[in-house]
């Protein structure tokens, strides 16, 4: 750190210069990141059942367009006259000369897969576009047509898988936008209050800004060998804008301090005293002796403030712990890299790279601004209070902390009480792909899903491909009764609307009015489709009577495969439902690994740093209550309804995005541990001067708490924006930091960690002689 500190207040306008080149280089790609992201919820499960079913669809069947679109349409005058007719028809001509869709079913009127009302209103449409490669694209072609042919006669709406997941990622961007233009004025005005000058209010955001616009060029490139999730833009706007911020507070006030000792307003010890009687009165940190100005000390005059001085202290001092707390964020993000899952992987990496953006555009961008303004970063002034610094303040929370460690037991066993009855909760947690209900009502995609149910078409959103395995052999007509058998037991199923299969009942061609030619033709498809093209393999297609909830597709598939298995047949299971399940128990399974690994990474570093065994154990401990009493909350809201209708989430998610829980431990996680640094680092330091353990927790407390608390509410502003969104996961992981972040720098940082320290007294520092010989020293100082 005093290389860095040094190489960056003596070229403060070098440093600058390649920020700015590297931001100016970035934009353009940041600007084109969103649009590259997926919400796809199998994205990047390679090897699944279900993407082995899509694979022989495309290589053994030739089914080339699996993707559909759905449209449903209201006609006025409507169909079943010829004005209503020929408007429909011209629609239908038109849609299928749109670049990239390859076939068009219209409505019909009758049969159990009818998809127009009796009284010709209301039908539904589906056009088949590619299944990867261009399907973004075409949709929007297909929206673009829709909004030409739109007109009083024809109303179109738009939905279907495309539809859904592209929305996703759409409103997940614009959400993020609204998010960062609705908190940074929040923030500006606490930040005002915090440092009570106009310039040292813009320099966090500033460094908040950079670090985003440098990940999100760095995501973007990530698009290019790999799927990235869309709430990786989130996470990097999260953890930027917070942790920027966050470590911004610290650097700038340590600036401050060290302007104030340069100017003769807070004197060090010429004779290099302990760090304990060497503090500064503006904020009761401990700063160091650092022997600077010596002449202008022993003649008694004022010394003149040295700004690129002071900014070299700081990096040396408050940057040590900028970085260390970054680390520790960074150990959190990079445990989603470990799940084989590219989807979740890309969250992680995008992480990993904000939080080092954000801690190297700290120790580096930010002390440059600090050297070149020196005392301009308190001009212009608007007023005196400097609440983060207020001595009133540090006095208020040192006997907070006397009265919290008069009394421990009561605190450390009410708190945990506590956040464990918030944490019970997620005992209940039901994971999964919300699918369109995701979305917030108002979403076109979601909306239209009531039009869709209400023609009864509602399963063409959640069908279950099957693919029967002959094991070599070919299909004979010996084999027609077994094949028969099973699709009878099928269609049989309780929710089962129908069976896609080439053996068609009587009723499957009741109250149509297609001529005999077009039932010919249509049982020829339904044989092509039934049948690949060495006749080795059987295909059927199970079409629930609704659009499953997520809630509903486990029990839903159990009776499927549990009838395919009594059948004999050897046999895969695929379609959306049965994507979206894979996926989310491919999230559930990596989550021990995610939380084994951010443990043990989180516990070596802690033992370090504190030279400790307990102190990283409790840390650990408590950061998990955190976490869990914020996944509890969330769980209650999101997926029971209880108090979801004031935040404006729908009371029909019934499950939390499978993501959800782990994103939330890796975020959380990391994050609560800047304030597990800011103030263990502090009690350590009292401990090391001199002080009692007891009289040390206390007065760390008292000096650390304005941060803490100021940085708190600057980070539950940036979580709280997203909860105002129209993607229900977004809202539910601004939601749960929001919780953490005030669970945690209230009642776990202030309350059960002071309480907890002062009952393990002298064991907070045990450490075996043996292995304090073989760990490297690290001394931390903010």
């Amino acid at each position: 750190m005093r290389t860095l500190g040094r190489l960056v207040s003596r070229h403060p306008w070098a440093v600058l210069l390649a920020w700015l080149l590297a931001a100016a280089l970035s934009l353009p790609f940041a600007a084109r990141a969103p649009a590259a992201l997926t919400a796809d919820p199998a994205g990047g499960l390679t090897g699944s059942e279900a993407t082995r079913v899509t694979d022989l669809l495309r290589d053994r069947f030739g089914e080339r367009d699996t993707n559909t679109v759905v449209l449903v349409t209201r006609s006025q005058p409507p169909l079943g006259t010829p004005q209503g007719d020929a408007t429909y028809q011209r629609f239908l001509d038109g849609l299928e000369d749109v670049p990239g869709v390859t076939r068009v079913t219209a409505a019909q009127s009758g049969g159990p897969y009818r998809t127009r009302s009796e009284d010709g209103t209301l039908a539904l449409t589906l056009a088949q576009i590619p299944l990867l490669d261009g399907a973004s694209d075409t949709l929007r072609r297909v929206r673009a047509y829709t909004a030409r042919t739109e007109s009083a006669a024809l109303d179109i709406r738009v939905t279907g898988g495309q539809a859904i997941a592209d929305d996703f990622t759409h409103f997940a961007e614009s959400d993020t936008k609204r998010s960062e233009l609705v908190a940074l004025p929040l923030i500006g005005a606490l930040l005002l209050v915090v440092f009570g000058a106009l310039v040292a209010t813009g320099l966090p955001l500033a460094v908040g800004v950079l670090s985003i616009s440098v990940a999100m060029a760095a995501l973007y490139g990530l698009t290019h060998v790999m799927d990235v999730s869309t709430f990786a833009q989130s996470v990097i706007t999260m953890l930027g804008l917070g942790a920027g911020i966050d470590y911004a507070l610290l650097m700038v006030n340590r600036f401050r301090e060290e302007l104030n000792k340069d100017g003769g307003e807070s004197q060090t010890n010429p004779t290099g005293g302990s760090r304990h009687n060497d503090r500064s009165s503006g904020d009761g940190r401990a700063t160091g002796a650092v022997p600077v100005g010596r002449e202008s000390e022993e003649s008694g005059r004022p010394r003149t403030p040295d700004p690129r001085r002071a900014a070299e202290r700081t990096v040396q001092t408050a940057g040590r712990s900028v970085a260390f707390s970054g680390l520790t964020v960074a150990i959190a993000m990079a445990g989603l890299i470990l799940p084989p899952i590219a989807f979740v992987r890309s969250i992680g990496i995008g992480g990993v790279l904000a939080v080092l953006l954000t801690v190297l555009a700290s120790l580096t961008a930010l002390p440059a601004l600090l050297a070149l303004l020196g005392d301009r970063v308190n001009h212009p002034r608007f007023t005196r209070l400097s609440w983060a610094q207020s001595g009133a303040a540090s006095g208020a929370w040192t006997a907070f902390a006397r009265r919290v460690t008069a009394r421990p037991w009561i605190a450390v066993l009410s708190s945990t009480a506590f956040l464990l009855l918030l944490a019970s909760p997620a005992l209940n947690i039901r994971t999964g792909y919300a699918g369109a209900w995701g979305l917030t009502p108002g979403v076109e995609s979601r909306d239209t899903l009531k039009d869709v149910e209400a023609l009864g078409a509602g399963g063409l959103l959640s069908q279950f491909e099957v693919i029967l395995d002959l094991k070599g052999q070919r299909y004979t007509p010996q084999g027609r009764a077994k094949f028969q058998a099973l699709v009878t037991d099928l269609r049989a199923l309780p929710g089962v609307k129908g069976v896609l299969s080439p053996f068609l009942t009587p009723s499957d061609l009741a109250g149509t009015s297609a001529s005999s030619t077009d039932q010919l033709a249509a049982l020829s498809a339904l044989t092509t489709r039934s049948f690949s093209r060495d006749r080795t393999l059987l295909r059927v297609t199970v079409i629930p009577d609704r659009t499953l909830p997520a809630r509903e597709i486990p029990a839903f598939e159990r009776q499927i495969r549990g009838t395919i298995e009594a059948s004999g047949y050897a046999y895969l299971l695929g379609g959306a439902p049965v994507g979206g399940e894979e996926f989310s128990r491919a999230i559930t399974d990596s989550l021990p690994t995610v939380v084994l690994a951010v443990f043990a990474g989180t516990f070596l570093l802690l033992m370090v740093a504190f030279r400790s065994l307990l102190i990283p154990l409790k840390s650990i401990l408590m950061n998990a209550l955190t976490v869990g009493a914020a996944i509890g909350l969330v769980t209650l809201i999101v997926q029971e309804g209880v108090l979801a209708a004031p935040l404006g989430i729908p009371g029909d998610v019934g499950v939390l995005d499978a993501s959800l829980p782990v994103l939330l431990f890796a975020v959380m996680f990391g994050l609560s541990m800047d304030y597990e640094i800011f103030l263990l680092s502090r009690v350590q330091e009292e401990y090391l001067a001199g002080h009692p353990n007891d009289e040390a927790v206390v007065l760390a407390v008292g000096h650390t708490a304005r941060i803490i608390t100021s940085a708190a509410i600057i980070m539950f502003i940036v979580f709280s924006a997203f909860i105002f969104g129209r993607v229900v996961a977004s809202k539910s992981i601004g939601l749960g930091l929001a919780i953490a972040v005030a669970l945690d720098a209230t009642l776990v940082r202030l309350v059960l960690v002071p309480a907890f320290l002062k009952l393990a007294g002298k064991w907070n520092w045990w450490l075996p002689a043996w292995l304090d010989k073989r760990l490297p020293h690290i001394r931390l100082e903010h």
